[in-house]
């Protein structure tokens, strides 16, 4: 593949920071280094000296001395490499990304870590997204997603969804404009990538099919463009088996790949990961050494030490854990749902993640009986509009999450809410 192309002048322009270089030759070095190099902080300045973190199984986790100076120390702007290979090792178990022994200059494929996901995802739009670029992506869209985008200048197109995601038929016809060898010559403007969350969308609910995925991969390569995999409810599917994922397809090194730990070990913590073809993601860590440095070196330890004491069994069994609570919270929200909102509003069951898309029927914008009224009924809910590129235009939707509150809470929200919808129809 042809990565330059879908490079911005300003990431081809980044280079590697001298000092962050000199920081990751004096962490490999052995002892009898002596180092002038860097500006690294004396760790013997340092207030904290030790801690233990206890785990739900009993156990700790401990930071010495010794491991606590490397903690609260510079370290690698790609992650630190205990945490990268052990996250290389999953993505090999699960994925089994027919890229993984590709020559370099061919889309290897790679993996940094990131201050979250989030952070992964912004640096890679900036990395691709030149104001007026085309790319694709289907709305209702992850807000966070949007407010990105937007300040980049770029052309959105929305391709059609059902309940099972994108559409391909949607989708052909949208590229259907172009011609496959557009491509090749930049005036044609041809889309640089689709954007997706493919499991438990943010805020549908809603996960692609196998056979959609295909269908999808076959047109990106046809028409030469980046899938962008945002898969931050990957670990919360509800249904076995876990259906293949784009980076599993990908034979080309087109698929960029954003994970998170923030669903399953801890969004405080910060800790997610990119994963594509190396020459991207030596882009994204370029940008890291400019920007955030690195990610937490504490946050990696605590989440590498945990992993490493867990194993990859360990870990799959306390995500089949994870994954029994969220189905138990998403039935409460549905029987809920089935009591009190049946014949005012229709929805579909989610197969992943942690939200439900609800439509509520006579009311062409839901805004103000969710942002005013349900408020000062004391349930909070997002309103439909705010998942949408333009926000000004009235939805019926509103998302519900079933992440936080009790059965017996949701059975409450929902029973006023559904006062509210009678009294406004």
């Amino acid at each position: 593949m042809n990565y330059a192309r879908f490079i911005t002048a300003r990431s081809a322009a980044r280079r590697p920071s001298p000092i962050r270089v000199f920081t990751e030759l004096q962490n490999r070095a052995p002892k009898s280094v002596i180092s002038l190099a860097t500006g690294s902080p004396n760790p013997n300045t340092f207030p904290f000296k030790t801690a233990a973190i206890t785990i739900d199984n009993g156990k700790t986790i401990q930071f010495d001395e010794q491991i606590m100076k490397r903690a609260l120390q510079y370290s690698e702007s790609a992650g630190i490499p205990e945490l990268l290979s052990w996250l290389k090792q999953l993505q090999v178990k699960l994925h089994n990304p027919p890229t993984l022994h590709y020559p370099s200059s061919q889309g290897q494929m790679d993996i940094c870590v990131t201050t979250g996901s989030q952070e992964g995802l912004c640096k890679v739009f900036e990395m691709i997204i030149n104001r007026g670029d085309n790319i694709l992506l289907n709305e209702p869209v992850y807000s966070g997603t949007l407010q990105a985008l937007q300040p980049l200048g770029c052309n959105m197109i929305n391709i059609a969804s059902d309940e099972y995601g994108i559409i391909p038929d949607s989708l052909k016809e949208i590229l259907s404009k172009w011609k496959p060898e557009d491509s090749k010559n930049p005036e044609k403007n041809t889309p640089k990538f689709l954007y997706t969350v493919p499991n438990g969308d943010n805020p549908t609910g809603k996960s692609l099919t196998s056979n959609r995925k295909k269908e999808i991969y076959e047109l990106a390569r046809k028409y030469d463009f980046l899938i962008i995999e945002d898969d931050p409810y990957y670990f919360l599917q509800f249904n076995k088996p876990w259906v293949p994922t784009f980076l599993s397809m990908d034979v080309d090194g087109r698929v960029i790949r954003a994970d998170s730990f923030s669903k399953v070990l801890s969004s405080g913590l910060r800790i997610g990961f990119i994963t594509g073809p190396k020459p991207l993601i030596e882009r994204v860590v370029l940008h890291t050494q400019v920007s955030t440095l690195h990610p937490s070196t504490f946050t990696q330890l605590l989440v590498s030490q945990l992993l490493h004491q867990w194993g990859q069994e360990g870990f799959l069994a306390h995500i089949e854990r994870v994954i029994d609570y969220y189905r138990k919270q998403k039935d409460a929200l549905l029987t809920a749902a089935d009591k009190w909102l049946s014949g005012l509003a229709e929805w579909h069951a989610p197969t992943a993640g942690m939200f439900v898309w609800i439509k509520i029927k006579g009311i062409s914008d839901a805004k103000k009986l969710i942002e005013e009224k349900a408020i000062k009924k004391e349930i909070l809910m997002i309103p439909g509009n705010a998942f949408y590129i333009d926000s000004s235009a009235p939805s019926p939707y509103f998302r519900a999450s079933f992440s936080l509150a009790s059965p017996e809470q949701m059975d409450i929200a929902f029973q006023r809410l559904a006062e509210l919808i009678k009294e406004s129809l």
